[in-house]
């Protein structure tokens, strides 16, 4: 639900709402780049001191805190929240993947059942709850804007710069992108501060404090302020982390293309600002659906790189009004197995460093997002399918071998850890022993 409140509004209707001098693409920029340096900086920590639970009612105040920033939408206004949301969004989803993982593995011995098969399902149910914010927040966001009687009929030349035809000139030529009303804009805006809040007050009540042992375990302590500081980076010294940096900043490539780049240039550019939350609800929609139902990865990797190929040679048209939620439709399909596969596989791999390595998830899926909508005013719209595409294909040949890693050498579970780490602490006591005994023979010895 929290969500719902702002990301949803973010990404997709930023970049085709502000568009006076690039304030919604530069807002989201300074956001995703804020989300890195709290991924780098701030979630590990966070996540240790106040525990996942309270990380979370906590993060979803940043968001709201957004969201009555764009009440009145300006650089003195966006800029400093889009921060805020930024510093809270890394903690927000490092926490609850965190907790799904802990809440997994309690559940997989409860049942009998492999880690991996309980964690996947809880991600499952994740991204199915957390995609459908698209379906409630674009749909809350049509409802809304479809007040707004004005409308506006596109050129046949100016449709010309419409999709693979932008190359930033864009902002100046149609004029479907009028900004609606401002009571439509504060009506949206105050739902979603609304909706925000309620959701913190649901947290903060019925979510069980699950890892508040080892938050007051962890801040009883005395472990070094830096090692948990920069808990993130030595994260990167695993390979396997490495080589998983590719597929998780294609997962913010493609999720900022998507609702920066075919939010605007394809489908305000040619049929108007008030069709953008209708095609994102087929986005949402598939992608919440397959992600409960999940899927092989190899088994829609090729649907993505079909589905950009396709967006190279297509001319949008209003005419064609079908095609532009299909592509959404297909785009969700793709995306719903990239997000809930890469996160499971995040749990499994990284179980004993989970905070750090779902930091590094946001850090690096930041990353993507960044780069997405920092070229979104350089860059022309070809150009950038095209860097989507050598991203998919450098990502899949890395994944496999993960996974092929993985399989050859399965990642020890978390239970023979922790017997492992027994094992060595009770050999060096007994070490300890030993010793004290001779020292004690020696002395006593004539």
């Amino acid at each position: 639900m929290s969500r719902l409140c702002s990301m949803s509004f973010t990404t997709t209707l930023q970049s085709s709402l502000n568009t006076e001098e690039g304030v919604g693409v530069a807002s989201a920029s300074v956001q995703f780049a804020s989300i890195i340096l709290s991924s780098m900086f701030v979630a590990p920590l966070v996540i240790k001191y106040l525990g996942c639970k309270w990380t979370i009612v906590a993060a979803m105040g940043c968001n709201v805190v957004y969201t009555v920033g764009n009440f009145y939408p300006g650089w003195e206004t966006l800029l400093p929240t889009s921060i805020i949301l930024g510093l809270g969004e890394s903690p927000l989803w490092s926490a609850t993947s965190t907790y799904l993982t802990i809440n997994g593995r309690i559940q997989a011995e409860k049942d009998k059942k492999k880690n991996q098969d309980v964690i996947n399902q809880y991600f499952g149910i994740l991204f199915l709850l957390y995609q459908s914010s698209a379906v409630w927040g674009n749909l809350m966001s049509s409802i809304v804007f479809g007040q707004d009687s004005t409308s506006v009929n596109i050129s046949e030349s100016d449709l010309q710069f419409c999709g693979v035809g932008s190359c930033g000139n864009i902002s100046e030529a149609p004029g479907n992108s009028t900004r609606p009303p401002e009571r439509l804009v504060h009506t949206l805006m105050g739902c979603y501060v609304g909706v925000g809040v309620l959701a913190m007050l649901l947290v903060a009540v019925f979510l069980d404090n699950i890892d508040r042992d080892m938050t007051l375990e962890f801040r009883g302590n005395k472990e070094p302020f830096c090692s948990t500081f920069l808990a993130t980076f030595k994260q990167l010294n695993d390979r396997r982390q490495v080589f998983l940096i590719p597929v998780t900043a294609y997962i913010g490539l493609e999720l900022g293309f998507l609702n920066g780049e075919y939010t605007k240039e394809y489908v305000t550019c040619a049929l108007g600002l008030h069709f953008v939350g209708y095609v994102m609800i087929c986005f949402g929609a598939t992608s919440s659906l397959f992600s409960y139902a999940f899927g092989r990865l190899s088994q829609y990797s090729g649907r993505a790189f079909t589905c950009i190929l396709a967006l190279l040679f297509w001319k949008p048209h209003p005419d064609q009004l079908p095609v532009f939620f299909v592509f959404p439709a297909l785009w969700g399909l793709a995306d719903a197995v990239w997000q809930t596969q890469t996160n499971a596989l995040y749990g499994v791999l990284f179980h004993d460093q989970k905070e750090a390595a779902f930091a590094n998830y946001r850090l690096w899926e930041a990353v993507g997002y960044v780069i997405a909508f920092a070229c979104s005013r350089f860059l022309c719209v070809n150009t950038k399918l095209y860097i989507l595409m050598g991203v998919l294909l450098l990502s899949v040949a890395l994944c496999f071998s993960v996974e092929y890693g993985e399989y050859i050498s399965p990642t020890p579970s978390e239970e023979n850890t922790i017997d492992t780490k027994l094992e060595i602490k009770s050999t060096e006591l007994n070490e300890d022993n030993h010793t004290d005994s001779d020292k004690t023979l020696r002395i006593l010895s004539p």
